[in-house]
């Protein structure tokens, strides 16, 4: 079957171009057999993929990979030619006249137009991504003769040249010449290069005059590869052609050449996933650096499959390399020995692994780190020890921080600033001046690098050394600041600093640290910590830190104070070691105490008050609210005192007492005015505003005021949203949004607020409140009549909670696994289950509920027919409600003892009647699941209340 140049032989499952084979894998044969077989017809995706993968599943993504380079290998859409076109939504169609041939035809020469000459290489690699820049190139060179595309090693400038200068072949009657200078090392012999190409010799000492002379009407684009090592050479002849003859000039360089007339186009890296979690294939493949990715995987093996498995994998890896082609290359062309996410791992280690660069390449660009070498070469000394200086920065710095990790005596500020320019010139910094002041970074294969080459010269203690003293004084500032800065502006000086905080850490703790550095920077550390809830990053790194000073023998010590605060707040949310998190906050505040530091006795106690309420020990956590309240009214602090309002009016609630809890709530509400810095809300470790509207919030539907309760709630997710706080909002969805819509049976809107919920726990390993949205889950599932699935999330959340002995909910959802179970007829499972609630509530006092779970085993009484003592059970569940004026709860049983009745043939008029008068109780605007089951129970009854 023939098309243009192609012959494809169905029986040797074979394409040739002009009698030489043409290298594609073989699902990308059997795919374009199966298109040239009907050609003019349309193949569709199903077909496609059922041709190449027969009887293995695929996701659609490895089609369209592999459509791709069969494109490439055709030189597909090049010069008006087209093969294959997408029919969108259905499938692909080949378009090229084919002819069907019993023998192969004989060469022979074909008329043709002739071509302006050129010696440009052919392309070893699609042009991915780059359609912007080739477009630049074209566009410039209209404009100017004098181009140089720049960029750091590896990262495609001549793969772009080339294709741009066949864009530019017609537009050059006298050819398009490509040079590279790679291989010359005196820059005298530029010129000769060129001459030695077009088959003019020079002849006398200077040959640029004497090319010019020969060329001078001559209309060529003249590319001249690899210029750096011959910068200032390759500058002079540029000028000369362009200033001298018709010609044009398109360089490129790891620096610009500073020509006169030079336009410069900076290469930047393959755009690449902004995250790898949760990436689909088709999402990953829209970005160029996958797609080089996967291209070059498949042709180093052609069963490589690309689906939604693999493309976290290869995102990370793709932004691990930052977008660097011949690092991306290098790392997919190892999918024939090793798996992804060994490479991935391997990563770590990318100069051993990254060194399966193309046979025929240059030797500079067989291996990432000779690529590297390449331009390390040819830094002159002060900018080679500045360079590998750098490599101590995981992130961006200044100028003043690169002073910070470099020799004093050697070099001076000038130089250092002079040198970092020059190294981003030669595209080995990468530059920001979007901000006041310049930033700069390595990228991270540089930076692996440079710390190879740190590491040789025997400079690696001393520049982590100085590395970590610049980090603790930066964050021993930044503490200061948290203080006195506002949070935005905080946020936005010291955030950014975060990965060069991990990196001195992680030097500071090893075996060549520094334990005094390794505990100053852990201290400082805290507020970054807390500000971006990073919990179990705090945990760990305190919990190391804490061990040093014990060790030392300074654990009486204020730094101990400090650590033992923020590891007490971190484990909170991080680990089920709740006993431990009393001993913790205990620790602290016997420490605050001796040192006579009343703001760390309030943390302690607030501290200790969040654990009692954790445990389920609501009166200790009443009384240790007293103390806060008290120890707070002497600081003269207003916010405090207030803050101590909220924690009595929190305590008041799990006891049961409604109406004193939303007194002291709103009470602070009406006050209480927000700091004016982060510092002083996170003390606390939530926004105090958002913490005490969600207590509000419960209240107010416990007091019968559903849709009252959930605005209150989507306001505050909304506010909490805006602070950018994670702890708070967490807090915030699984004390309050979360568990108030499913009260309500606002399903669409409680499975929005778990799912988001599960994103920022999973994301930053708040593991208790992941278990409760575990357990919402399993209540939607109930509400939505999956019992099964229900029970089952349910369980496995309540046995987690059990397990942690961190009960604050635990018997509200003990009470909804017992719903579910008495649903399902297990009445045996659902009795225990309830019972185990109901002994919880009493041993902890925690009060709010107990009516709800009454009611509950009432219902699971009433669904035996051999148990007569529902009623009982609902007369209690109404006494308790009504004694804790929760109007919630007294609908729920009302409705229960109405239903009841009906089922059991009995007396139904005192049942309606309760059931009516506490509908008549009910604010006008009442909305929810509950009121209207309980307005269908009252309906179907068909009884009219008696007058008063």
């Amino acid at each position: 079957m023939r098309f243009g140049p192609f012959r494809l032989s169905p029986a040797e499952l074979v394409l040739r171009e002009n009698d030489q084979a043409v290298r594609i894998g073989h699902r990308a044969l059997d795919i374009l057999l199966a298109l040239v077989e009907r050609a003019g017809d349309l193949v569709t995706k199903q077909e496609l993929i059922a041709r190449a993968w027969p009887r293995i599943f695929v996701d659609e993504a490895n089609l369209k990979v592999h459509v791709a380079a069969l494109r490439k290998a055709l030189r597909d859409g090049q010069a008006d030619v087209r093969y294959i076109v997408n029919i969108p939504g259905r499938g692909y169609k080949f378009v090229a006249p084919v002819r069907i041939v019993e023998e192969p035809d004989s060469p022979r020469s074909e008329a043709s137009v002739a071509a302006p000459p050129s010696n440009l290489p052919a392309p070893l690699g699609s042009v991915v991504g780059r359609s912007d820049q080739v477009e630049a190139i074209v566009r410039l060179l209209s404009d100017a003769r004098l181009v140089t595309v720049v960029g750091p090693g590896g990262i495609g400038k001549t793969t772009v040249a080339v294709a741009a200068a066949e864009r530019l072949l017609a537009r050059f009657p006298d050819g398009v010449w490509f040079v590279d200078l790679a291989p010359v090392t005196d820059p005298a012999l530029v010129p000769t290069a060129l001459a030695a190409l077009l088959g003019r010799p020079v002849r006398s000492t200077l040959p640029i005059p004497e090319l010019i002379t020969s060329i001078v009407d001559k209309a060529m684009l003249i590319v001249l590869d690899n210029c750096e090592h011959l910068v200032a050479a390759a500058a002079g002849f540029a000028e000369a052609l362009v200033r001298d003859t018709a010609s044009a000039v398109l360089a490129t360089s790891r620096e610009p050449l500073r020509a006169a007339g030079e336009r410069v186009l900076r290469l930047p890296p393959l755009a690449v996933p902004d995250r790898s979690d949760g990436v689909t294939a088709a999402e990953a493949l829209a970005y160029p650096a996958v797609r080089v990715f996967v291209e070059r995987a498949i042709a180093t093996r052609d069963t490589f499959t690309f689906t939604d498995v693999e493309a976290p994998l290869v995102a990370a890896i793709c932004r691990r390399l930052d977008g660097i082609a011949l690092a991306i290359e290098m790392a997919a062309g190892c999918v024939d020995s090793l798996g992804l996410a060994d490479i991935a791992r391997l990563l770590d280690d990318r100069f051993h692994l990254l060194t399966r660069g193309r046979r025929t390449a240059l030797a500079r660009h067989r291996t990432l780190e000779a690529a590297l070498d390449w331009s390390y070469g040819l830094l002159p000394a002060p900018e080679r020890l500045i360079l590998r200086r750098l490599g101590v920065f995981a992130g961006w710095f200044t100028v003043t921080a690169a002073e910070a990790v470099l020799p004093a005596d050697e070099i001076g500020p000038l130089c250092v600033a002079e040198a970092i320019a020059s190294l981003a010139s030669k595209s080995l910094v990468v530059v920001d001046v979007s901000g006041e002041t310049a930033r700069y970074r390595l990228l991270d294969t540089t930076r692996a690098y440079a710390l190879e080459k740190l590491a040789e010269a025997g400079e690696l203690t001393a520049a982590k050394r100085a590395h970590a003293a610049h980090c603790r004084d930066m964050f021993v500032t930044a503490a200061r600041d948290w203080d006195l800065l506002p949070t935005a502006t905080w946020r936005a000086t010291w955030q950014p600093l975060a990965d060069d905080l991990r990196a001195a850490l992680d030097w500071a703790c090893g075996p060549d640290g520094d334990v005094g550095l390794a505990v100053a920077l852990t201290v400082a550390a805290v507020p970054l910590w807390l500000e971006l809830s990073l919990m179990e990053e705090c945990r760990v790194r305190t919990e190391r830190a804490l061990a040093s000073l014990e060790q030392a023998g300074a654990a009486e010590s204020p730094e101990a104070m400090r650590l033992y605060t923020a590891l007490a707040w971190s484990q909170m949310y991080t680990s089920t070691r709740t006993r431990a998190t009393s001993a913790i906050w205990a620790r602290a505040l016997a420490l605050a105490e001796a040192s006579g530091d009343v703001d760390h006795q309030l943390r302690a106690l607030w501290g200790l008050w969040a654990d009692s309420k954790n445990r389920g020990r609501f009166r200790d956590a009443a009384a240790i609210a007293g103390r806060f309240s008290a120890l707070a009214k002497t600081t003269g602090q207003s916010s405090d005192v207030l803050v101590g309002e909220r924690m009595i009016g929190d305590s008041l609630h799990f006891l049961g007492e409604q109406d004193a809890a939303r007194q002291h709530i709103e009470r602070m509400l009406a006050t209480y005015r927000a700091p004016r810095h982060r510092s002083d809300l996170v003390r606390f470790q939530f926004d105090q505003v958002v913490t005490a509207r969600m207590t509000l919030s419960r209240v107010l539907w416990l007091q019968g005021r559903p849709a009252q309760a959930l605005r209150m709630a989507t306001e505050t997710v909304a506010a909490a949203e805006a602070l950018d706080h994670p702890l708070s909002l967490c807090n915030l969805l699984a004390q309050a949004a979360c568990p108030i819509a499913l009260m309500i049976g606002d399903l669409d809107t409680a499975r929005h607020w778990i799912a988001l919920l599960i994103r920022l726990t999973t994301r930053d390993a708040l593991h208790g409140w992941r278990t409760y949205a575990t357990c919402f889950e399993g209540e939607a599932l109930l509400q939505s009549g999956d019992l099964a699935g229900g029970i089952a999330r349910l369980q496995a959340g309540v046995d987690t909670l059990r397990k942690a002995t961190f009960v604050q909910y635990l018997t509200c959802f003990l009470g909804q696994l017992a719903v579910g179970l008495c649903r399902a007829d297990r009445l045996d499972e659902a009795r225990t289950v309830i019972d185990e609630a109901l002994t919880r509530c009493e041993a902890t006092d925690e009060a709010w509920c107990v009516a709800e779970l009454l009611r509950i085993k009432g219902e699971i009484a009433g669904r035996d027919p051999a148990d007569t003592s529902a009623a009982d059970w609902f007369a209690r569940s109404l006494d308790v409600a009504r004694a804790q004026k929760a109007l919630a709860w007294e609908l729920r049983t009302a409705t229960s003892i109405a239903a009841h009745a009906r089922r059991r043939g009995t007396d139904t008029r005192i049942g309606v009647a309760t059931l009516r008068s506490v509908l008549g109780r009910l604010p006008d605007d009442a909305a929810s699941a509950d009121v209207v089951a309980a307005r269908a129970v009252s309906a179907s009854l068909e009884v009219q209340p008696r007058d008063p």
